[in-house]
């Protein structure tokens, strides 16, 4: 493990610190600062503290991060860095270290020369300052200039001033914090989220070492560590554990660039779909950006001189296309930049110019090299682009038979498509409802004007085992996807979207259950913008219709049926009570179905989000793919937290 640097007085010291405005709008608006008040937005309180420690090991003044999830919701964050200054900031009178906890954008990553650090993953972020605005508590605890100094806050109020209450023979900061359950929907941290995401920490973050404890009362979790040597390259050995590789040697190459660092890692799996996970200062980019235009311009370029070079293109064949050699990708893209441009607060988009040219001619450089270094690799990928081609050449012929302009454009809508009046698309919604039995009951349920109505007949084809050809020729989906409009793989637009809402009603059982990841599966492959975008749900049901006399309720759960048992019956046991299980839309007549599921001043329905793109890839893997033990050892592993099961 690598030596940290010596501490940097001068470097590092208060007049390090800028600052850029107060904390009033964070606990104003908390969503804009954290994406939500949610599960994801709670964990993001976690991923700024550790950014802050992780930043230390970038700048080579540290090896180690310790996070503890203590009793009733608390956080602990440790670091073997520098520890945040102490002393008193010239300009503000108070010292470095409240400046950092109490004004955002504070921090030692806006001062040019006089900053604290090189590269930073925070620099584009709200920091750990956000953290203190929306906590009920938070203390800092500073191990620096051989004392330890100690502050704490209330709701981002210092309760006191810095203090020193001992002596330390080490450096670094720990950071315990406790959110505030006013302001966020629930304040209990999920053990799986958090070892997912500084596990991808540690594979970007070469010479860390991550680890994570649970020290909750109930805590029966076994510890976490994380350590890798090889970077971004065991990050593909992650991703592609589950998957079946095309190659044996895993691409990988990490060199300097002008003031960019590139790292890349790639390998081609058998799937068909691609999954490649961009990077800037070790913050995800979901939406990618000049990085990933980079990679992907010269990724094609590598691949086509190469096959022309080999014989593998004959002079009559026409170049491979992007989406050719993008097929079973898997790729890591990782940059250290100083001054990132991010499009928006969540950092979803890396805007920097120079990153693109960076990103193309390093990748380019090596990657032809490994081509010819590895000759029977480098003709396992190109035979997997070249038959990708030919069956997006076959998709693209069945796409024109089947999705004709006249279809897409509305005048040729499936049959049984019952569709709304309203040719608006933001007050239109689409329920794909399980066969035609609910579909009628659908039918004459819905508000004609704005509900359209497609039922499907039996499972549609499992898209993760079928390329686009496959699945254009199965006539439940390609219903489905004229009826959206908006066309599908390199034609897709989203412009032609006909409704904003896409809702998923299914039965409540178990074949409901695979009908709905079908669609998911669907529209996580082949849509994934929809997703994105927030326009897909699904839809609730009640379970159960429980009667007392002419009294009724409907409960969504056996938790709630107790409870509407309690209420209508005021608690007495000697009342008769009427309970109907609902097994199947199709039990529900028109008026019901309307005033449960469908009616939007009553209805329930969640909305489809993918908060993190690689856990999703793949549990969809597992659940979907053709591999069975995995998928057998998912379900066994989470068999004892299923709560509603009909067998």
């Amino acid at each position: 493990m690598p030596k940290k640097k010596e501490s940097g007085g001068k470097q590092y010291s208060a007049q390090s610190i800028t600052v850029l405005e107060g904390l009033e709008p964070v606990q104003k608006r908390p969503g804009m600062y954290i994406g939500s008040t949610g599960p994801r937005g709670l964990h993001h309180l976690i991923w700024e503290v550790v950014d802050n420690s992780i930043d230390e090991v970038m700048a080579g003044h540290a090896t180690q991060v310790t996070i503890k999830m203590l009793p009733d919701s608390w956080i602990e964050v440790i670091d073997d860095g520098r520890g945040i200054p102490v002393d008193k900031h010239k300009e503000q009178q108070v010292s470095a270290l409240e400046l950092v906890m109490t004004k955002l954008h504070a921090g030692g990553k806006f001062g040019g020369e006089n900053s604290g650090y090189k590269v930073s993953g925070g620099l584009h972020g709200v920091g750990v300052s956000v953290v203190n605005a929306l906590s009920t508590q938070l203390e800092a605890e500073i191990h620096r200039d051989g004392k330890i100094w100690m502050q704490t806050y209330k709701k981002g109020i210092p309760q006191g001033n810095v203090k020193a209450i001992g002596t330390s023979k080490r450096t670094g900061t720990t950071i315990r914090f406790h959110p505030d359950d006013s302001i966020f929907e629930t304040i209990e941290f999920t053990y799986e989220t958090i070892i997912n995401h500084l596990r991808q920490h540690s594979y970007l973050t070469g010479g860390v070492k991550i680890n994570i404890l649970d020290e909750r009362k109930d805590g029966e979790s076994i510890p976490y560590s994380f350590y890798f040597e090889g970077g971004v390259a065991s990050f593909i050995q992650h991703l592609n554990a589950k998957r079946e590789a095309k190659h044996t040697n895993i691409f990988y190459t990490k060199k300097p660039y002008e003031d960019v660092e590139v790292e890349v890692a790639l390998q081609y799996t058998e799937e068909y779909h691609e999954s490649v996970h961009c990077f800037t200062n070790n913050i995800t980019n979901p939406d990618g950006g000049t990085h990933l235009a980079g990679f992907r311009s010269a990724l094609t370029r590598s691949l086509n001189n190469y096959a022309r070079e080999k014989g593998f293109l004959k002079e009559k064949d026409t170049n491979l296309t992007g989406e050719d050699t993008r097929e079973g990708l898997t790729a890591v893209i990782s940059v250290k930049i100083p001054e990132p441009q991010f499009e928006g607060q969540t950092k979803g988009k890396l805007g920097n110019p120079e990153a693109r040219g960076a990103v193309d001619n390093i990748f380019a450089e090596a990657f032809s090299v490994y081509l010819e270094e590895h000759p029977k690799d480098a003709e396992a990928i190109i035979g997997k682009c070249l038959l990708s081609a030919r069956a997006r050449a076959a998709a693209r012929a069945a796409r024109d038979t089947v999705l004709r302009k006249g279809a897409l454009e509305g005048l040729m809508l499936p049959g049984k498509l019952a569709d709304c009046s309203s040719k608006k698309a933001e007050n239109s919604e689409l329920y794909i409802v399980e066969g035609d039995s609910a579909g009628g009951s659908a039918k004459q349920g819905r508000d004609r004007e704005t509900q359209a109505i497609l039922p499907l007949r039996g499972k549609i084809l499992n898209v993760e085992r079928a390329r686009l050809d496959k699945l254009l020729s199965n006539n439940e989906v390609k219903n489905l996807i004229i009826a959206l409009g908006t066309n599908i793989g390199e034609a897709f637009d989203i412009s032609n979207l006909r409704y904003h809402k896409i809702i998923i009603m299914t039965d409540a059982d178990v074949d409901g259950a695979h009908i709905r990841t079908l669609l998911l599966t669907l529209f996580f492959r082949y849509f994934p913008d929809l997703i994105r975008d927030g326009y897909v749900y699904i839809a609730m049901p009640p379970l159960f219709q429980v009667k007392v006399g002419k009294k009724m309720q409907y409960a969504y759960s056996d938790e709630e049926r107790d409870a509407a048992i309690k209420s209508l019956t005021g608690g007495k046991e000697d009342v008769s009570v009427t309970i109907q299980r609902y097994k199947g839309l199709g039990e529900m007549n028109p008026d019901q179905l309307w005033n449960t599921t469908m009616d939007p001043k009553t209805r329930t329905m969640k909305r489809v989000s993918v908060e993190d793109a690689e856990v999703a890839n793949e549990t969809f893997d597992i659940l979907m793919g053709s591999d069975v033990a995995p998928r057998k050892k998912f379900i066994q592993t989470h068999a004892k937290t299923v709560t509603n099961l009909d067998v």
